[in-house]
């Protein structure tokens, strides 16, 4: 009895130190070296790099002995770099923390499985909206952080629209059809183009597919272009778009943005984060407002949709995984001031979701004639549809737009998609 009862006794010690040695190591990651160091790349010194220089501030002020290097790259080597680096399973030089295009997350998960640390648990990644969280998650871990926000919005000039009899409620809940009415009419009773118009540019069609929940991959991350409705009703938008009058045809982003500062065209539908260039026209104040972007005519198509973003990843071979992570989840997951600051100094549209209703986000901006834009972009976040990107989102649109001069020129829609689709295929495999 004695000697059951001793091991009975053993056997509890044993599984109270197994169950501490997991705690320990579940936790361990999360341990902060107070004079450690932590390596970040990223790009873009006026947007994601002063940003982080930012978020730096604030952590050091809680950390001063922790060092923080910011590298800043161009978008194309960091990827090249990172690639290089993940291909050859070479870790020396990677460092901690690495900023991804969103587009591209599905595609450094899944090619370089191992790579990137799972947060799952570490970071609450309900605190951030949907559509953000869905695209770093890979067979139910979650692997980043996210971060800005590329909620789309349909950017409009009241002078010019009410010169031809439209309001803001007229521009509400309206389907892309309803826009090349509009936009028809704006050119025939005003003489201005309603959009500049690049047709060789994918990101309108992005939007487009988005709004519907749709992609160019199904739900196995299989080429989905020949056989796909939402992209299809995208594709006859564009042709519509195209062949009108109502446009200014535009090439590169120096024209684009061009075209609404100059009063050229009425309107521009894209990314939040043009805000700030169309503010750059001073002489245009109290001339702009933002409505939700049109929908496609498809089942469960939204007049909500995004266009870009980029999130932050943690390196498994980071030797500061703990304070890396730690980092991130004390600014970009909990800072609720933080997002104020950057969206005041920056135009950074935050994706955390308790930062939307603090003071920046629900002030009144006298540009957009005291409209409160940042709270209705908050808003059209939430509704944005959650979709899996896949991992060749670019390889596809370049395998569409080979075709769309074919489309442009009376093609069957559907012959050019299955063209594009086959393309793709041997492409990618």
């Amino acid at each position: 009895m004695k000697k059951f009862l001793v091991g009975i006794l053993v056997f509890m010690m044993l599984f109270s130190l197994v169950g501490c040695n997991d705690k320990n190591d579940s936790e361990s990651t999360m341990d902060v070296n107070e004079n450690g160091k932590i390596t970040i790349w990223a790009w873009d010194p006026n947007f994601n790099i002063a940003i982080m220089e930012e978020a730096k501030a604030r952590f050091e002020k809680e950390y001063p002995n922790v060092e923080i290097e910011i590298v800043d790259y161009a978008k194309a080597d960091l990827e090249q770099k990172l690639h290089t680096n993940l291909a050859s399973g070479t870790t020396n030089g990677l460092p901690d923390i690495v900023l991804i295009e969103d587009y591209n997350a599905q595609m450094y998960l899944q090619s370089y499985p191992g790579s990137f640390a799972d947060l799952t648990g570490q970071i609450d990644h309900k605190d951030f909206v949907d559509y953000k969280t869905e695209l770093m998650t890979l067979d139910g871990k979650v692997y980043g952080v996210p971060f800005d926000s590329g909620v789309a919005g349909f950017y409009y000039r009241t002078d010019i629209l009410e010169a031809a009899g439209y309001s803001a409620s007229d521009l509400a809940d309206i389907t892309w059809d309803d826009f090349i009415k509009i936009a028809q009419d704006v050119k025939d009773k005003t003489g201005t183009a309603m959009l500049a118009f690049d047709p060789n540019d994918g990101g309108l069609m992005r939007i487009m597919m988005q709004s519907a929940g749709a992609w160019y991959f199904d739900e196995e991350g299989n080429p989905n272009l020949a056989n796909n409705p939402a992209l299809e009703d995208a594709v006859r938008v564009y042709k519509e778009i195209a062949g009108s009058n109502f446009i200014k045809p535009t090439s590169g982003w120096g024209e684009w943005v061009g075209a609404f500062n100059s009063g050229d065209t009425a309107s521009v539908i894209t990314g939040v984060w043009i805000t700030g260039s169309v503010k750059a026209e001073a002489s245009q104040s109290g001339l702009w407002a933002v409505a939700p972007v049109p929908r496609l005519n498809v089942a469960n198509s939204k007049n909500a949709s995004n266009l870009g973003g980029s999130s932050w990843y943690v390196l498994n071979s980071s030797k500061e995984k703990g304070t890396a992570i730690e980092f991130l989840k004390t600014t970009y997951a909990k800072d609720v001031d933080f997002y104020q600051n950057i969206l005041v100094d920056r135009g950074a549209v935050g994706s955390y979701i308790p930062s939307q209703s603090g003071s920046a986000y629900v002030a009144e901006d006298p540009f957009f004639n005291g409209q409160k834009v940042y709270a209705d972009f908050s808003k059209w976040m939430s509704e944005i549809p959650a979709i899996n990107y896949g991992t060749y989102t670019y390889e596809a649109d370049a395998a569409i737009f080979g075709q769309m001069g074919e489309v442009y020129s009376g093609g069957n829609i559907k012959d050019a998609l299955k063209k594009a689709e086959d393309q793709l295929k041997s492409q990618i495999q």
